[in-house]
């Protein structure tokens, strides 16, 4: 009854899941996404305080990271529009 040819209708209890599932799952990105964000600002925080008493290799090191972090919270943060998306 208006679903595609092969496609089942979902019965409440399975949409009740699949919600439940999808919370926990943005939850859990957004937790992540977080945790991702608070390194990246760490990492800057710790050259702004440090500056010249890193070596470049040091300096170099902890903006990769820094980048590497919020590479990661962008990740996870496309996790959760593409789930809103679906």
């Amino acid at each position: 009854m208006g679903n595609l040819p092969g496609e089942m209708s979902k019965d409440p209890l399975d949409k009740a899941a699949d919600a439940i599932k999808k919370t926990a799952d943005d939850v859990r990105d957004a937790v992540h996404e977080s945790g991702h964000r608070s390194a990246a600002e760490g990492e800057r925080a710790k050259r702004d305080v440090l500056g010249d008493e890193m070596t470049p290799g040091e300096k170099a090191g902890s903006a990769l990271n820094e980048a590497k972090h919020r590479v990661q919270a962008e990740v996870d943060s496309g996790k959760r529009r593409i789930r809103d998306k679906t």
